[in-house]
């Protein structure tokens, strides 16, 4: 896919404390859609479509954008058609096996080329990377394939949360699941904290949102602290790889 086609927004979170659903991002959506009045909305990580889309519309639709679910009609045919998709959060996995049930891994592909916004939420922003492999959720059901959009070429971690030396949690830190990750993938990792964004467009990737940046995890390397307001295009230069093992 050409890099300088693309025009993504990928958000770490759609809620901030004490603030309304997307609030905290309504500029940085106005500005990846650029004038476009309609979106389409995957609602799949979801169980209630319905009730997901009209949450999108309540959010955008005082912006002056027409939101259509992508459930109320022939998924496939209304993103070929859109002006512009997002793609909400939820359960990864559920969200992987529908959209490859509804056969949207090719289409997406093809429009964002094209130079069609694509905005993601969470798991929107899982599978905006080349797989779900570095998603937080609970596998509730069983894709056909790991397989997502790949419109970013490296691995992206959403909600990433520091280690808590104080915490009396036993179980595994974000870092050492990620850590885990790259034992068994050459493929590097853009650990988003809350409130963080990655946009994509004309040629060049950078963090926006609130100051707590990101970490960038690549194989037999430390982790690398990256702060909001940073150019991360050089993501782009490392080939990756799945499952070259140790």
């Amino acid at each position: 896919m050409t890099q300088g086609h693309q025009n993504l927004l990928l958000l770490s979170n759609s809620t901030a404390p004490g603030r309304a659903y997307l609030e905290h991002a309504r500029d940085a959506i106005l500005q990846a859609l650029d004038g476009r009045r309609s979106i389409v909305f995957v609602p799949f990580a979801l169980a209630d479509h319905d009730g997901y889309t009209d949450t999108v519309r309540r959010a955008l639709e005082p912006l002056g954008i027409t939101v259509r679910g992508a459930h109320e009609g022939t998924p496939r045919d209304l993103v070929a058609e859109a002006e512009a998709v997002f793609v909400g959060g939820g359960n990864t996995f559920r969200l992987v096996k529908a959209i490859h049930e509804a056969g949207l891994i090719s289409v997406v592909r093809a429009r964002v080329a094209e130079g069609m916004p694509y905005v993601g939420s969470s798991a929107g922003t899982n599978v905006a990377t080349p797989s779900l492999r570095t998603t937080n959720d609970m596998p509730i059901v069983q894709p056909p394939s790991f397989e997502t959009f790949g419109l970013v070429p490296f691995q992206i971690n959403p909600h990433y949360l520091d280690p808590d030396p104080a915490s009396t949690h036993q179980g595994e830190t974000r870092e050492e699941r990620l850590t885990q990750f790259l034992e068994e993938n050459d493929v590097p990792v853009l650990a988003m904290r809350e409130g963080t964004w990655l946009r994509v467009s004309d040629g060049s990737m950078r963090l926006g949102g609130v100051t707590t940046g990101a970490r960038v995890f690549c194989r037999g390397s430390e982790p690398v602290e990256v702060p909001s307001g940073a150019d991360v295009t050089w993501l782009v230069e490392r080939v990756g790889a799945f499952e070259v093992g140790r």
